[in-house]
């Protein structure tokens, strides 16, 4: 099948291309160890040209022969490499911020190939603490595209669980409000250069015993002490002999976890009556995690999506007819 659009959801670690036939459909996809802080290095020759550049090498590297095969295919990207480290800064637009309105917000780059890329803006949110976004934008944008025209007014709370997890408030289309969790690189951090990580041994196998009593203490009258604090019984359950090495990782992902979500839904509680339905969108094992520890947060309405980021970029380039009048059905 020919492709109709090429995108891109172009990180801080990684570059994830799509290539993307009518209606959005997934032909062919690749991930690369590409991302705007670890760039290729190596000069390369591309369209007659020895080039420098990372961003073009890990373009080229990324979609080159795609272009090659269907040269005029359009190119859209989200992500980092619209940040001011980026190729081109996409100027972020501020909550409220109407998604749609997006695609007509897009920052063009032309590569050395003569192919426009067309990034994606992030999200700002100004606020005594500033909040940000780049490329959670575009996966709420795919959320809001799969959705029932019936419920595209109705209160929802996306979820995006990561490095860096999101919560992104959505009302009429609009990102109202949004708060970020450095949950995942905490627990990286914690598990690696911390007196933690010495008794602490990752397993492959979930213990989901040790990771619901994780979210339990965050949740209960000692959790209270704080994050600061109770991350330390994860050292001191191992030396008393209540918890394994291998199900401290567990205890401790699920104690991160737990506190993320106290304070998501103390956030909630001040701002609305009741908790809103949530929607996940990232890893599938992470997202089950979430899903969990949700459960016994008192979070009764949790669906996990799927590939949103390509719907996401796909709708986008719709709107801001980037592809053929006769390829634009969605």
């Amino acid at each position: 099948m020919h492709a109709q659009l090429i995108a891109l959801d172009w990180g801080t670690t990684s570059l994830r291309a799509y290539r993307l036939g009518e209606q959005g459909q997934v032909l062919e996809q690749r991930s690369l160890s590409a991302g705007i802080m670890q760039l290729p290095t190596a000069p390369r020759l591309i369209a007659g040209v020895m080039c420098v550049d990372g961003f073009e090498l890990a373009f080229d590297q990324a979609c080159g022969d795609w272009l090659d095969a269907e040269p005029g295919t359009p190119v859209i990207a989200c992500g980092m490499v619209g940040s001011a480290q980026g190729w081109s800064e996409a100027v972020y637009r501020e909550t409220p911020a109407d998604v749609a309105g997006l695609s007509a917000a897009l920052q063009t780059v032309r590569s050395v190939r003569g192919v426009d890329v067309h990034i994606v803006p992030g999200v700002l949110q100004r606020s005594v603490l500033p909040n940000m976004m780049r490329g959670e934008e575009t996966q709420v944008m795919g959320i809001l595209a799969s959705l029932p025209a019936e419920k595209n007014h109705d209160p929802l709370l996306i979820g995006l669980p990561g490095s860096h997890s999101k919560w992104v408030q959505v009302t009429d289309g609009c990102i109202v409000h949004f708060d970020t969790f450095m949950t995942g690189e905490v627990y990286a951090a914690l598990s690696a250069h911390t007196i933690l990580g010495r008794t602490l041994q990752h397993s492959e196998a979930f213990d989901a015993e040790a990771f619901d009593r994780g979210v339990a203490v965050a949740g209960s009258a000692d959790g209270a002490a704080g994050l600061l604090s109770t991350i330390f019984s994860c050292r001191t359950l191992g030396l008393t002999g209540e918890l394994s090495a291998t199900a401290q990782s567990d205890y401790l992902s699920g104690l991160l976890i737990g506190h993320e979500l106290v304070a998501l839904v103390a956030l909630q509680q001040r701002a609305r009556e009741h908790l809103p339905p949530i929607i996940l969108i990232g890893n599938s094992q992470l997202c089950a995690r979430y899903s969990r520890a949700l459960a016994a947060c008192g979070f009764a309405q949790v669906t996990v999506a799927e590939q949103a980021t390509e719907r996401g970029l796909w709708q986008l380039a719709v709107q801001a007819n980037l592809l053929k009048p006769t390829l634009v059905e969605v």
